[in-house]
């Protein structure tokens, strides 16, 4: 007989949010899931792991039913710690979500939930991030089934090395959802401010706010396709190399180093003398 698929699933809200509950309800007829999360709140700790502290696993219960894992670190280290320690075999797939609030543009950097998908990329393990596009009180139905659907497809086609999917799904009833779109990462920007806050002993602290700053109208970015009620769906991947632009630097940076080094500089002398003469004055 042949054996289920394994699904992992993660996310950054926490073990203990409604949308890793819908997302694994949803999932499980398609294949074993097991669920291995954050114990607490992680939004926004981008791609962190944890070196410096020791990581525990602790057995989590919903309604007195074993429901996973809950892990003292960030997404990442709880998408590591399962594959690597806590799984008896291979995930065929990890699902990271339903994520409250979109994961489209800048703020794909910052995101945990794409961070956990992108660690089971890193693993060799076909990934989905998937994430309900409003910061109010959400409704997971629609954003479930879609994952079940995505899932189904990634069991059957597979996706290419090092490429994740970043699926953001509009925050309206199903009827009103317009279709499905493959996207690109668009451009924005958050216009960060800090609110200046007192704490009850009258001191200081900062609170970070801000808006999201949409600079890309193009039909084909992440954020626009969202806001005209269509699932986005970006195949991303964790390799930053700017490839286009390589040529072009390498036309002006290496030919001033290679000049100074026929010269029997190194072409770094300047910046070393430099920090030194900086580092002296210091210690004066």
């Amino acid at each position: 007989m042949r054996r289920k698929p394994l699904l992992l699933i993660s996310n950054d809200d926490g073990i203990g949010s409604r949308g890793i509950n819908a997302l694994a309800q949803s999932l499980k007829e398609i294949g074993e899931i097991v669920v291995v999360a954050p114990d607490r709140q992680q939004s926004a700790v981008g791609h962190a792991i944890t070196v410096n502290t020791p990581l525990r696993a602790s057995k989590f219960y919903r309604d007195g039913v074993f429901f996973g894992y809950a892990v003292t670190g960030t997404p990442a280290d709880a998408v590591k710690l399962a594959v690597r320690s806590l799984l008896k075999r291979r995930p065929s797939i990890l699902v990271s979500g339903i994520n409250h609030g979109s994961n489209t543009a800048v703020s794909i950097l910052y995101s945990g939930t794409v961070s956990a998908a992108t660690e089971g990329t890193i693993l060799g393990i076909p990934s989905v991030a998937i994430s309900l596009a409003t910061f109010k009180k959400p409704d997971f139905s629609f954003a479930a089934r879609f994952a079940g659907r995505i899932v189904r497809l990634v069991l059957e086609h597979g996706l290419p090395n090092g490429v994740l999917l970043n699926v953001n799904v509009p925050p309206v009833p199903e009827e009103k959802i317009r279709g499905v779109k493959v996207t690109r990462q668009g451009e924005a920007v958050w216009d960060d401010t800090f609110d200046v806050r007192r704490d009850p002993n009258n001191k200081e602290y900062f609170w970070l706010t801000g808006n999201l700053i949409q600079a890309d109208t193009s039909n084909d970015a992440d954020e626009v396709a969202v806001r005209h009620r269509y699932v986005s769906i970006t195949p991303i991947q964790f390799d930053l190399t700017a490839y286009t632009k390589m040529e072009d630097l390498r036309g002006w940076i290496e030919p001033a180093f290679a000049t100074r080094m026929l010269d029997g500089r190194s072409g770094l002398e300047g910046g070393v003398t430099h920090c030194t003469e900086r580092s002296r004055e210091k210690t004066k």
